[in-house]
């Protein structure tokens, strides 16, 4: 079967979205968006032509900066008000990766314990980050119902 293009009546119904829960040393990495000013977990849309991990990698080096090498997969999320459904990853550094930094969608990047995340902390990537903390061998499935604005409600950025 050929791969289906934007604009095309058959293009598919639901965007793929790739996001990683990038841990070491019980720390994990999160990236505060320019855009809104909320901390999130690196990742994004997959693009025509990509496998799963290149993706994946393309997303967390745009992002961040980083190379990461992807232990397991956490969880798949269905986020039907948006279309999208979202795969999260648990992730470790590259051992030659360099140190995560800033970049146009970027504001800030930090290394938080469970037990410190900094807020405001988009409750969906939350929820991804708890998942990960269970240790689960197998990958849950999740639906994450509410819009990005209801969570955004939640919460008022500082």
């Amino acid at each position: 079967m050929a791969a289906q293009q934007p604009g095309n009546e058959k293009a598919p119904r639901f965007r793929v979205g790739v996001f990683a829960v990038i841990e070491t040393e019980g720390r994990y990495l999160l990236a505060r968006r320019r855009d809104i000013g909320w901390w999130n977990l690196a990742g994004g849309g997959m693009e025509y032509g990509e496998t799963v991990e290149e993706a994946l990698a393309r997303e967390v080096r745009e992002e961040v900066g980083l190379t990461v090498k992807i232990v397991r997969l956490v969880g798949v999320y269905s986020k039907p008000r948006k279309r999208e459904i979202v795969m999260t990853f648990l992730c470790h550094p590259a051992a030659d990766s360099p140190a995560p930094g800033t970049s146009d969608e970027v504001a800030e990047v930090g290394w938080f314990t469970p037990a410190a995340l900094p807020e405001p902390l988009l409750p969906k990537h939350r929820q991804r980050i708890e998942d990960a903390l269970l240790g689960r061998e197998e990958a849950l499935l999740r639906t994450q119902a509410t819009t990005t604005t209801e969570d955004q409600r939640l919460e008022k950025p500082m």
